[in-house]
């Protein structure tokens, strides 16, 4: 199982994983996109994923090295203090830089960061997570003596901001591939002060020796410019990150057998994401069936808890699906698991209403005739007032499939799969046409699971029940 980060390097590079094993026979399982580091680096550990790309800077600060360390030193740490394999380096150096706007920086001869001196009324914009690092932006500020007055920004709209002149000077990552759609100038660290992030495969102690073998070959293959002209493919010139990927693993003669033409790999990733995403649901559903409904059930008989439970369940329908997410993932990991705990707990509430409103809402006429009839309580529940109820009950089951089908989309935030895949990716990249490739299949799914339930309902109802269903 290969995983990655949310941003677009990451992920570029997991496929770039992903293809290179495949070619060698490898069956791979893709978890791209899980969040930030610390995500990550708990799901190798817990073996929920068994490879992801690290950068050397990160294991550093995250092994509170204040002071340089070799990159074979780095490796040992890492492996006696996580029980992790950190592999060679890719060969290029993703760190921070500071990018200027070309004109400013012609026009004042600026190529490295301490002639920004000289130039105390330029506008700084700076990231927001940098700009609150101790190891950032106030430290940087002072090394180099100057002004550490700047405005924080997003990172994916900093470069925007240099073009529309709202910003002279912002911070940057050196493979960035939207650096070369802006004319921004890149300033030297002559002062030494961002230390290496080095790319390299970081992964579990049990990976297979031969698939180590085969990422062994990517060693020193991907420079800095190699890099940022991959990344470039995807932020700027819209093809997908499996289009790059194999690009740049033919360009770099990598793979030894032919792949699957371009249409037939787009319909084999529909159908497997397609599939993974109905499990997803159907799963879900079928748990929240068997505890809304008898839950239901139980609440009409003794109505004293319908408010209490209700409520609840009326609760968690209000918390924000991607924070019920991430409060799971550090109970339950992340992938299949948390993904339908999650489904199930929204699922819960149209099951649930449905079935007390339909059981409480049977004519009070047809109960007494059936007390009349000397049918205890439980037999007129099973044979007169369920039956009765079931049009409604079958509506909330049905309404519950098709929220949790689009709430499904969400599972590929955490590594579950499903068509939110290609959603997350255009999303990150600004790319409508691939989040088209998620959101319509699931908008078509969702009127299938419609269309289904109409059918198990005129299976299942009589006529007339079905006309007012």
């Amino acid at each position: 199982m290969i995983g990655s980060k949310i941003d677009t390097e990451g992920r570029m590079v997991g496929e770039i994983f992903a293809q290179l094993l495949e070619d060698r026979g490898f069956a791979v399982e893709r978890r791209l996109a899980l969040g930030g580091t610390t995500i990550c680096f708990e799901a190798l550990k817990r073996g929920e994923i068994d490879l992801y790309l690290e950068y050397s800077g990160t294991l550093k600060a995250m092994l509170n090295h204040p002071e340089e360390v070799s990159y074979s030193q780095l490796q040992r740490e890492t492996k006696t203090t996580y029980d992790l394999e950190l592999l060679s380096p890719l060969g290029f150096n993703n760190t921070y830089v500071l990018a200027v706007r070309g004109d400013i920086a012609r026009k004042y001869g600026l190529q490295k960061v301490s002639d920004l001196r000289a130039h105390p009324d330029l506008r700084y914009g700076i990231s927001h997570e940098f700009l609150h690092r101790d190891d950032g932006w106030p430290m940087l500020a002072r090394r180099y003596g100057i002004p550490m007055s700047a405005v924080g920004i997003d990172h994916g709209l900093s470069y925007q901001a240099i073009a529309d002149d709202r910003i002279d000077v912002t911070d940057a990552y050196s493979t960035d591939g939207k650096l070369q759609r802006y004319d921004v100038i890149l300033l030297a660290d002559d002062r030494k002060f961002f230390p290496q992030y080095l790319a390299a495969p970081l992964v579990t102690s049990m990976f297979p020796q031969e698939a180590l073998n085969v990422l062994h070959e990517l060693a020193g293959k991907i420079s800095d410019t190699k890099m940022q002209s991959i990344n470039a493919m995807v932020e700027i010139h819209g093809k997908s990150y499996t289009q790059a990927a194999h690009l740049f693993l033919s360009e770099a003669g990598l793979l030894q057998h032919e792949s699957a033409p371009a249409v037939e790999r787009f319909w084999r990733d529909l159908a497997s994401r397609t599939l993974v995403h109905l499990g997803l649901v159907f799963i879900s559903v079928m748990v929240a069936m068997v505890i809304a409904i008898p839950l239901g059930v139980l609440i009409y008989r003794f109505p004293v808890f319908a408010h209490a439970v209700l409520g609840t369940a009326g609760i968690l329908q209000t918390v924000p699906s991607i924070a019920l997410l991430a409060c799971l993932i550090p109970l339950f990991g992340i992938g299949v698991k948390p993904t339908i705990i999650a489904l199930l707990l929204y699922a819960l509430l149209p099951m649930l209403r449905n079935t007390t409103i339909a059981l409480t809402s049977v004519d009070p006429v047809v109960k007494q005739v059936a007390t009349g009839m000397g049918l205890t309580a439980w037999q007129q529940l099973y044979y007169i007032e369920f039956p009765l109820a079931l049009p409604t009950i079958l509506a909330g089951i049905r309404t519950a499939a098709v929220i949790t089908v689009g709430t499904a989309t969400l599972a590929a935030f955490i590594g579950a799969g499903g068509l939110g895949e290609p959603i997350v990716a255009g999303l990150n990249l600004n790319n409508p046409e691939l989040v088209l490739e998620g959101a319509v299949p699931a908008a078509l799914l969702a009127i299938g699971v419609e269309g289904l339930f109409e059918l198990i309902e005129r299976k299942l109802l009589p006529k007339h029940l079905v006309r007012l269903s």
